[in-house]
């Protein structure tokens, strides 16, 4: 729900929220905070709460280490996980030079920049995700074992799923939080689980993506758990992927809808292009060594192609719904940036219909094959003239001088 300043300050007041919680991400992904009391919170909106950037990773080469952050009133939360008394609320936050001017590795401003691309070009879109993930048991210090907490297949259910309760957790603390979980189940490895979320439009969709990570980690461990969401925790298993589904309309009008019967000329280049970029884009989408081992692996594409039907590879098109109609991405992992991931796609798909790109065939390699490690993967994005443009030359530094270790 969108809520202007003064109507926050007047929640604030009449439900007993005591703490504020300023959050952000740092260029990788990783949720980040500042905790303020709630008496501050009038002066965090007119002037913003400083903070050191120079020890956030990937904002250490900013110009100056001190910036700002300012409270989007639209993304007001209370955490239903925290205390009912002295209730503690949670603001996403964007970030600014102390002049006021948009810090530009902020993530929330980069997929800002290509939205506004895309409305200049009469283009919305909505997403969707699905993520996955493991729950392993914790040894007698509350540290990981490795332990799988079940040994359940594929959407198996109790007793032979012991996820079941967590989920339940995870997606009514969704839905208090005004995410709506669609559907859950056991995945194929023992403790992995799916939970897949509706689609809302990309700024919104990026902050709940944001917001379930950190929540399917803290109900875990409120259930004595660890939450795995790397893209491959045990090797002789299924890895875990962060599958997207993308709903574009251009002009109010479904881009992927069929026309009589056939695919549009621009659903096949907005296709083609996010194909055409999918190599050099793979350091944002897998941004981990352990990504690589995951890719390749049944259900994770490693051939760069698309499908009507299949699951292995990069590109997927269910069946068409209409005006609901959607691609499906399935290379990315949990521990990429959804702020980055988004407008990259948004910006790969919409180069390709200027640039009129033809989609090959369906199930039809391209040629090309996803990065095979974190080291190729750095070198096709240092080569590459689209993130060049898509990207701020410092969000590209950070990723290309990141270790692979």
């Amino acid at each position: 729900m969108s809520y202007t300043d003064t109507e926050v300050l007047q929640f604030v007041r009449e439900n007993d929220v005591k703490f504020i919680r300023l959050a952000f991400c740092d260029v990788y992904g990783t949720l980040k905070n500042i905790a303020i009391m709630a008496e501050e919170l009038p002066r965090a909106f007119e002037y913003g709460v400083a903070f050191n950037a120079g020890m956030v990773r990937g904002f250490s080469s900013a110009t100056h280490d001190d910036m700002v952050l300012h409270p989007d009133a639209s993304t007001l939360e209370v955490l239903p996980w925290r205390p009912q008394t002295g209730r503690v609320a949670r603001f996403y936050c964007d970030i600014t030079y102390p002049d006021g001017a948009p810090f530009e590795q902020d993530g929330r401003q980069i997929l800002r920049q290509a939205l506004s691309a895309a409305q200049e070009r009469g283009i919305a879109a909505r997403i969707a995700a699905k993520s996955e993930f493991y729950l392993f048991r914790l040894d007698e210090n509350g540290d990981p074992t490795g332990i799988p907490h079940d040994r359940a297949g594929f959407l198996d259910v109790a007793p032979h799923d012991r996820g079941e309760n967590v989920r339940r957790d995870i997606c009514l603390n969704l839905e208090q939080m005004g995410i709506r979980p669609l559907s859950s189940h056991h995945e194929m490895g023992p403790g992995q689980n799916e939970i897949a979320i509706a689609p809302e439009e990309p700024m919104l969709a990026a902050d709940h993506c944001v917001t379930f990570r950190n929540l399917v980690g803290t109900i875990a461990a409120r259930n004595g758990l660890y939450a795995d969401m790397g893209p491959k925790p045990m090797a002789e298993h299924e890895g875990s992927g962060f599958h997207l589904s993308l709903s574009v309309t251009r002009e109010g009008r479904s881009l992927f809808a069929p026309r009589d019967g056939r695919m549009s000329a621009q659903a096949q280049s907005f296709i083609a292009g996010i194909l055409d970029h999918m190599p050099e884009m793979t350091l944002f989408l897998n941004s981990a060594p352990a990504s690589y081992a995951r890719l390749g692996h049944p259900d994770a594409p490693k051939a760069v192609a698309w499908s009507q039907r299949g699951r292995t590879q990069i590109v997927r098109m269910p069946l068409p719904q209409g005006d609901y109609a959607r691609v499906e991405l399935r290379s990315p992992d949990n521990l990429c940036n959804p702020y980055i991931v988004y407008a990259l796609t948004l910006q790969a798909g919409m180069d390709g219909m200027e640039r009129g790109l033809a989609l090959p065939p369906a199930d039809a390699p391209t040629g090309q094959a996803l990065p095979d490690s974190m080291v190729h993967a750095a070198e096709l994005a240092a080569a590459s003239p689209f993130l060049r443009r898509a990207l701020p030359a410092q969000t590209l530094h950070a990723y290309l001088t990141r270790s692979p270790n």
